[in-house]
Parts: C-alpha cells; structure tokens; sequence
C-alpha cells in the first residue's frame, strides 16, 4: 500500500506540471485543514475519478457503494478486534475510497438526492464506530489506552451531530481541524503502520497482546482535536444563535482554533487582516 501511495503522488505531481491542480467541487466545499490539506484531497479525488467512471460504465449504483462500504467497515472491526491491524487498514481504506465514490457515481449519474446523502451519512457513521468499537474490543486487556479510543469516538460523533445541528440552524461554523476525512486518515495510517512497527519496537512487551504504538498515537490525535475541534462548533452554534436573537452577526473567523490561525494560509490570514 504504501508503494502504492508513492506512486500515486508520483503520477500525479507529474499531472500537475503538465495541467495544474486538478479541481473539484465537493473538495472546494469541504476546504483543507491543518491535519488534511486541500491538495491532498485533490489528489485522492482525482485517483479515483477514472474508477468512478467504470463503475457507471458497469451500471453499479451509487446505493450498492454505500452498501458496500458498510461491510467493508464491518470486516474492518473484526479484523481490528483479531489484532489483524494490516486487514483492517485495508477494508477501512477500502470503505473509504467506496464512500468517496459513491457520490461521484450519484453526481455522474444524476441521482444524487437527500435520500442517498442521508444513508450515506448514516453509514459513514456506522463504519467509524465499526472501526473503533473493533479497537476498543482489542485493547480489552489495555484499559487505558481503551479509554483513549472511546474518547475518540466521542470526538468523532460530536463533531458530525454539531456538523448537523449547524445545518439544521443554517448557521456556518468554523471548519474544525479533526472532521471524518481527516480522522479516516490518520485512523488507517495507525492500523496500516502498526504491524511494522510491532516486531521493532516491541520484541519485550508488557501486555498480553502488543500495543501498536502507531495505532494508539492515532487515536491520541484524534481523541484530542475531534473534542477541541467539537467544543469550538459548539462555541460557535451558540454564539450565532445568541447573535441571531438580537440581529448580530458573530465573527466567525475569531472563533477557529489556534491551530486553525497559526496554521492557517498565508491568502487566508492576508484576508482575515
């Protein structure tokens, strides 16, 4: 897999000498972070785009993806649960390159409609807790680091219902530095880089089983930004309801993340001056 990544930015820094950055739209709407960037995103999109086509050329449905993905994710839990950390990077990878292109396939087919977004939203989440319950199930003799992992699920799901309670209220809030891209990311990089690092750094282990220090890393990361990036949307719903009340309209820009402003584009911090 990881040759295959080589690869991958290989062929497409060769696409952007000759063509420049490859653009898309769902990528513009969703926007970069300090843990994801933009041009990353654009690269993955752009990968799978030819994929996307054959499966419209082969008339598979933008539902039997989403479907799809959900028993990848669940695979992905059993694997994690067995301590299988490679197997089950590669069908949480496998979920998410599926959830990337189901939307593609809806948008080239024209049946996108709030029908598939809602059980693609649904199953986004299903695959995530799939992901993590089959991490806490592995680390049953590991308390603490089980500990991490739930807070990390916390985090996760906190940031999708504040994602939803904005929408609901039609108020924008700040982008967050740990949304479901981004904790896909580094959730599948800790389960991929784990059974690599298991025999080098854990040949005397304290545990029963090994503790995968890359997985727990990742979920350290996660566990902290999704709940900061959380409080911080939360913060953020509050005040413009609160400003909403009394005709005010709250500086949004003001409320992002230290990490958000320190981190942020040079472009973006010359606007926001």
């Amino acid at each position: 897999m990881v040759a295959v990544l080589a690869l991958l930015c290989t062929v497409y820094l060769v696409r952007v000498l000759a063509k420049g950055r490859a653009r898309f739209d769902r990528v513009n709407r969703q926007g970069g972070s300090v843990f994801l960037s933009k041009k990353l995103m654009e690269m993955g999109y752009w990968a799978l785009e030819p994929l996307g086509r054959l499966f419209v050329f082969f008339r598979i449905s933008a539902n039997m993806l989403t479907w799809s993905a959900l028993a990848l994710g669940f695979l992905s839990a059993a694997c994690l649960a067995a301590g299988h950390f490679g197997f089950g990077a590669a069908f949480t990878a496998g979920a998410g390159f599926l959830d990337a292109l189901d939307g593609m396939v809806a948008r080239l087919t024209g049946t996108q409609g709030r029908g598939g977004e809602i059980l693609d939203s649904a199953i986004d989440r299903c695959v995530e807790f799939f992901f993590i319950g089959g991490v806490v199930l592995y680390y049953r003799d590991i308390p603490p680091v089980q500990i991490i992992a739930l807070l990390a699920l916390l985090g996760s799901f906190l940031v999708s219902y504040s994602t939803a309670k904005a929408e609901a209220f039609h108020i924008e809030v700040p982008r967050g530095t740990m949304r479901r891209p981004e904790r896909a990311v580094y959730l599948t990089l800790g389960a991929l880089l784990s059974p690599i690092t298991i025999p080098w750094l854990e040949s005397e282990r304290l545990f029963a089983r090994p503790i995968a220090h890359p997985m727990v890393i990742a979920l350290i990361i996660v566990a902290i930004f999704a709940n900061l990036s959380a409080i911080e949307r939360f913060k953020a719903i509050a005040q413009a309801l609160r400003a909403r009340q009394v005709g005010l309209q709250p500086n949004l820009r003001s409320l992002a993340t230290p990490a958000e402003t320190v981190f942020a584009p040079k472009s973006e911090k010359t606007k926001s001056a």
